[in-house]
This record gives structure tokens, sequence and C-alpha cells, in this order.
């Protein structure tokens, strides 16, 4: 029950490009503190909700005001859901690095699954902080089932035998925070986990096992894996060269064997 109906109908009434204002700012502060939005926010696991929001709410006094300009973390907190193949080029260390980022909800992989033989590597992205959620096309599936599921399927394709395999492990710091209110084994589907509720390292260690289980290649394919955080300048760009690296090792092996 929400009890700061006022604002909650002004809010429900805005359309998604209407400016944040004082007065609507004010709404949302409101609105955030009601105890009825803090209850429903505590079960946000049952419900489609992008988590990021609580980083826009909590910094809503900054963001109402006409002088707000987006800073750094502002802008690498917001989301764009990815539709169809966005294809982007960079220069690095003077060699030219083309990456191909596709959506990964069902309906956008039969767009690319198909498209990327003989590419250099896949960069394979699971959220490791959801395991308590659903699909936003399939409220009956977990999400964290679904990602084992697609990796596998990844993993095993046979346009991608010969690519170099790389995991990110993503969100590792709302997994830190969740896995203290929030039991791994309470979920069916992983009521065979026997590391500490409530341990980081624990829940980690059994969702890598359970993503390298899924490679079917043998101990010859060696899948690389790093648990991120996307918003971590500093745990990305340290991420980001060790996949370089792996790269330009596997760009120059596959060089070598063609000249052969």
């Amino acid at each position: 029950q929400v009890e700061c109906k006022a604002e909650f109908d002004m809010l429900k009434a805005l359309d998604e490009n209407d400016a944040i204002t004082m007065s609507v700012g004010n709404a949302i502060k409101a609105f955030w503190s009601d105890p009825g939005i803090v209850a429903t926010w505590n079960r946000r696991g049952e419900y489609q909700i992008i988590e990021s929001v609580q980083y826009y709410f909590n910094k809503i006094d900054q963001i109402k005001m006409p002088d707000y300009v987006p800073d750094k973390d502002d802008i690498l907190l917001s989301r764009v859901r990815t539709s169809g193949i966005v294809t982007e080029r960079y220069l690095i260390d003077n060699t030219c690095f083309e990456m191909y980022d596709v959506g990964g909800q069902r309906n956008e992989r039969k767009k690319w699954i198909h498209c990327f033989e003989g590419v250099t590597a896949v960069i394979f992205v699971a959220a490791i902080s959801e395991y308590d959620q659903k699909l936003f096309e399939d409220a009956s599936t977990n999400r964290m089932v679904e990602a084992l599921d697609l990796f596998e399927d990844i993993c095993n394709n046979i346009f991608f035998l010969e690519s170099s395999m790389i995991l990110y492990l993503n969100k590792r710091d709302l997994f830190e925070e969740k896995i203290k209110k929030v039991n791994i084994r309470d979920y069916e589907c992983f009521s065979d986990f026997s590391g500490k509720d409530g341990d980081y390292d624990d829940g980690v260690a059994y969702f890598v096992d359970k993503f390298l289980s899924k490679n079917k290649s043998g101990a010859e394919r060696q899948i690389y894996y790093h648990v991120t955080c996307a918003t971590d300048t500093g745990n990305v760009r340290t991420v980001f060269n060790a996949c370089k690296e792996i790269v330009l090792r596997q760009n120059i092996k596959n060089s070598v064997f063609n000249m052969e």
C-alpha cells in the first residue's frame, strides 16, 4: 500500500521523455521513501526492475537541480537494451579490434547466432547477481538457469569451436550485497549449493563451476573467466587488458595456422 498517493499519481502520469524538474524530483524522493515502495523494493527479485534505479533515486536531490550535469558514474549506470547487432571498432595499441554487441534475450538470438563463424573470441556476459530473478520474456524461467543454458549452447556451438571463450560474471557488487540476504540454496535449481550461506567467495566459486561444467569440448579448450563490476573502471581496465592479450594470442595462432 502506497502512502504518498498524490506523488504516486503524479509520477504515473509522466511520459518517459518528461524532464525531471524540482517538483518531479520531490515526488520521486517522497515515493522512494514510502514504506510500501521500500517493501516492494526488498522483493525486487520477483519483478522486472533495473537495479541501477536505486542509484538514481538516491541521487535525486542532485538530479532534480536545473544545473545538473551527469557525471561518469551517472552515465556508466544507465542502461540501453541491445537490439540486433551493434558493431564497434576500436584502435588499441595500433591494433584494430572489431566488436559485435548482440542482444541476449530469446527473441534476439535468432538474429545473430549464425553470423559469427570465424570470430577470434566470444565474450559471454552473465549477471552473477540474478540467481533469484526471472526472465523478462518468461516469468517461469530463472535468469541464471537461462544464462547457463545459453552459455552451453554458445560454448559448444560449431561456429565457435575455434574461438577463445571469455566469460564475464558481471555485477559482483550487487551479488556481494544480495548473497547476505538471499540464500542460493533456497532456489530449487541451485539446491546442490554446498557452500556457506551468505559467503561471497563460496557463491562465486559455485557459479564459476556451474558455467565451466558446460564446456563439452574437453580439457584442451580453456574457458577464461573474470568476475567483474562493469561500473568499476579499474576492474574493467584490468579485465580488458587481460582479454586483449587473449585475443591477440588467438589471432596470432590463427594467422600461423592459415599460413601453414
